[in-house]
């Protein structure tokens, strides 16, 4: 296992991280216990929730479920020195939720406040914007993406309450960094030139979508990551299974994410599917997992500091940690760049 550093936060995680969003509905405590040992044991310290998971389905009535099973695993394990915690302030991106609302001062601090109690910790290592207050072009929304009603002037207010009420809970010992999530490179910009002009913490991380099929990252992103130290985690990285292969030819597997949401969250439709059969057959080609291959991509690339895997059964979470000291070759990799070529932007 690699481990990597955190931005400029002083904290080193695992270029893996174990996701969580499937605790409490599609999996059990005892589940979501078994998988934070066998992560552990595979040396991950890094473990990522939010106080809105679980997501499978994502309801009012599960919200923070997540967050308590891990408490609970904390409390009867001891274990909290060796795991880096990372979780997520929801603001408006989900209106049925807790109330929505932006993320103002007071949103942050009291739904900080209700994740450190449903964790059972002190602090939370890093705290993450969920979403943007002023929308955001991911998950399928980039095809009408229109920034242009956009005030800036209400954008930095808005930046500066948050990275002030980040500033009172480092102080206060309640969090070590602060993070981003579904972000732009304008918006991730802004927030380092606002914490660097005003002396308040510079975010660490941006945790976005990156995958096979989704590389909206390598651009602007990727050199804002570069020249600002805000590296990427992320999350999706097997296109919500797509990348396995376990839906090749038609396959909908009983039980799979696909029998519970046709469309796996917009991903899939004919370019998307096809891209990712293009991908799954080059792994086999090459005598690999598919699942591991994807990883193990994300894993290399420049800006990335790690990979966000998630699991519903042991075998599948085995399968993404195989990939912790693959080393795709450059016959693979360039082998990735021309089907790339062909299939440009899938989903």
């Amino acid at each position: 296992m690699q481990y990597r550093d955190l931005g400029r936060s002083g904290i080193s995680v695992s270029s893996l991280c174990l996701g969580s969003m499937t605790w409490g509905t599609q999996n059990s405590y005892e589940e979501g216990a078994e998988q934070i040992v066998q992560a552990l044991d595979a040396g991950v310290n890094f473990i990522d929730t939010a106080e809105m998971y679980p997501t499978t389905p994502l309801t009012a009535t599960t919200f923070g479920d997540t967050e308590r099973i891990i408490g609970r695993w904390l409390k009867n394990s001891g274990r909290r020195a060796e795991l880096v915690i990372a979780s997520k302030v929801l603001g408006n991106g989900r209106v049925d939720l807790d109330g929505g609302g932006d993320i103002t001062s007071a949103k942050f601090a009291k739904s900080l406040d209700a994740s450190l109690a449903r964790l059972g910790v002190d602090c939370i290592d890093l705290y993450q914007l969920h979403w943007p207050d002023r929308g955001s072009y991911h998950f399928r929304q980039h095809w009408n993406y229109d920034p242009s009603g956009q005030s800036s002037e209400h954008v930095d207010a808005s930046i500066l309450e948050v990275l002030e009420a980040a500033s009172h809970a480092i102080e206060a010992g309640k969090i070590r960094a602060l993070g981003l999530s579904n972000e732009t490179a304008w918006g991730t910009q802004r927030f380092a030139q606002l914490a660097e002009t005003n002396g308040l913490p510079r975010v660490v991380s941006v945790q976005n979508e990156y995958s096979l099929l989704c590389r909206y990252f390598d651009l602007d992103l990727a050199e804002v990551s570069h020249h600002e130290d805000i590296g990427l985690l992320a999350f999706s990285p097997l296109a919500a299974g797509m990348l396995t292969g376990k839906y090749d030819d038609g396959n909908v597997p009983a039980g799979s994410r696909k029998s519970l949401d046709d469309t796996l969250g917009g991903r899939w439709d004919r370019h998307s599917a096809a891209a990712a059969k293009r991908y799954n057959d080059l792994a086999r080609d090459h005598g690999l997992e598919p699942a591991a291959m994807a990883v193990a991509f994300c894993q290399q690339r420049a800006f990335m500091t790690s990979v966000i895997i998630g699991a519903t059964t042991p075998a599948q979470l085995a399968l993404s940690l195989s990939a912790a000291d693959l080393v795709l070759g450059n016959d693979i990799l360039d082998d990735i760049h021309k089907i790339r070529r062909e299939h440009p932007m899938p989903m």
